[in-house]
């Protein structure tokens, strides 16, 4: 076999090989002395058929099988005999000239083909323990625990229809449409068709809420908030807007009172249990959304502590994942980059600035596993399995069969717990500072990180980024309750 390089540019790589005939040739007869033994050709008894017979009859066919092979087995030896990793699959191209092709089939000419790959780069790993990064401490006040208390018990209760006369209340759940304008032009994400709010819940942006109250079912009205100074938008930040609301439905709390009976309803012994239990629940939400806030910090750093060029093959890849995505949303939800303060060619600029980023921080976070010897557990891989399949209740049977009949899609599974697990060693390794802060605080942070994510092209169809609400994007809701983790790359 003849190798010769014929291109060594950064980390493009490009060979010309030659195949000699007399290898195919031998490659074809040890082929051929494999059907020899199962071939069924009339007029032969079984094994008895000649293998110059067999050449006649299976010649090209099984050339074509023996030079796939040798091509394949050749760029993989040559590769490791250069010490170098392919990013993606190695492209191969062969002649075009039928007439030579036909000369290697026929074992009358050797095989010449060209081979185009990019190497992955070495990725030297920064020092973690210069990585500095806040760690949100949040304790619970009683008054916030009163609140939650309140949500939970008016929650479980339920709400029923006020009926066609109904009259927004304090308290109340409702179904609305709205349409917000800032300066008389409406604005990305200031709209919605069936917005949901619990009148009083604090989940739209301040003085939204407090001004439904009074409206009547099918009523509309003109409402005017002001963004607050620090929303995570500067574009949206301190400015005034006037959102056109109808009512489309309103729901009331059903009568009951918080009491030792209605704990037992929800199978806890008296209201203090319950308190404790919703205490609990606030705690476990708090310490997801600080390890979320680290997390974004810790890929910020290992995303800035490593600069080096990545294989534009896997770029693209990123790259037209994303955009489809992007034109998808486009098409199927009425936006428009115009929407968006934006263009498309400068859309595709960002976005492709957001693919390369996201690719070397797969690299820089699959060599730290590599070093440290990080993997994740058969039990962590059953564990994310079983917490996939409970995402779909009534259909966990058809998910799990999912699973088990398609490998690369389970395999799928253990990329986030790996990824956290990398996170979780840089984190121990690196600089935490304390940093005392209130629940709004950290929500607050938590949105500018999603923004942030959200506006550097993060992927929206991430497996963990299930929404609860309809109006999740809409800038009328203030975003205190997202507790999704993000994985970059």
């Amino acid at each position: 076999m003849q190798v010769t390089e014929t291109l060594n540019e950064g980390l493009k790589r490009k060979l010309a090989m030659t195949i000699p005939a007399s290898d195919l040739a031998g490659r074809l007869d040890a082929k051929l002395a494999e059907l020899k033994d199962r071939a069924v050709i009339k007029g032969f008894r079984p094994g008895k058929v000649p293998v110059s017979h067999l050449k006649k009859v299976y010649g090209r066919s099984a050339m074509t099988e023996v030079m796939q092979d040798a091509i394949n087995s050749s760029v993989n030896q040559t590769l490791t005999e250069r010490s170098e990793r392919a990013a993606s699959q190695p492209q191969i191209d062969l002649s075009e000239d039928q007439g030579e092709l036909n000369k290697v089939l026929d074992g009358q000419a050797d095989l010449a083909f060209q081979v185009s790959y990019e190497v992955l780069p070495p990725v030297a790993l920064m020092d973690f323990s210069t990585v500095a990064y806040n760690r949100p401490v949040v304790e619970i006040e009683e008054k916030e625990l009163d609140a939650e208390l309140q949500r939970v018990f008016r929650q479980n209760r339920g709400y029923e229809d006020k009926g066609e006369d109904a009259v927004v209340a304090d308290g109340d759940q409702l179904g609305i449409t709205f349409v917000g304008r800032i300066d008389g032009e409406t604005f990305a994400g200031g709209s919605s068709d069936h917005a949901h709010v619990t009148v009083g819940s604090g989940e739209f942006i301040p003085g939204f809420e407090e001004q439904l109250i009074g409206m009547k079912k099918g009523e509309s009205r003109e409402i005017t908030v002001t963004f607050p100074a620090d929303y995570q938008q500067e574009n949206l930040a301190g400015k005034t807007a006037q959102f056109e609301v109808s009512v489309l439905h309103i729901d009331a709390p059903r009568a009951g009172e918080l009491n030792d009976d209605f704990a037992k309803t929800l199978g806890l012994e008296d209201v203090a249990a319950l308190r404790e239990a919703v205490k609990t629940q606030m705690r476990a939400a708090l310490d997801s959304m600080s390890r979320q806030h680290v997390k974004r910090q810790i890929l910020d750093a290992l995303d800035a502590g490593h600069r080096f060029d990545v294989p534009q093959m896997l770029v693209d890849t990123e790259f037209n994942q994303i955009w489809q995505n992007v034109q998808h949303e486009i098409e199927n939800h009425g936006r428009s980059f115009a929407d968006e303060g934006t263009t498309e060619e400068e859309a595709r600029e960002q976005y492709r600035k957001i693919a390369e980023r996201r690719v070397r921080l797969g690299l820089v976070v699959a060599e730290v596993g590599n070093e440290n010897k990080i993997d994740v557990t058969e039990d962590e891989h059953q564990q994310a399995l079983i917490a996939e399949v409970r995402r779909f209740p009534g259909q966990e049977q058809q998910v799990y069969d999912f699973y088990r009949k398609n490998p690369q899609a389970l395999a799928q599974l253990r990329a986030p717990i790996f990824e956290n697990k990398v996170v979780d060693y840089v984190a121990g390794l690196g600089q935490a500072t304390d940093k005392p802060m209130t629940r709004e605080e950290l929500a607050q942070l938590i949105q500018s990180d999603e923004f942030e994510v959200n506006d550097d092209g993060h992927d929206h169809h991430d497996h963990d980024h299930d929404h609860d609400h309809d109006h999740d994007h809409d800038h009328g809701h203030d975003h205190h309750d997202h507790d999704h983790d993000h994985h970059d790359h």
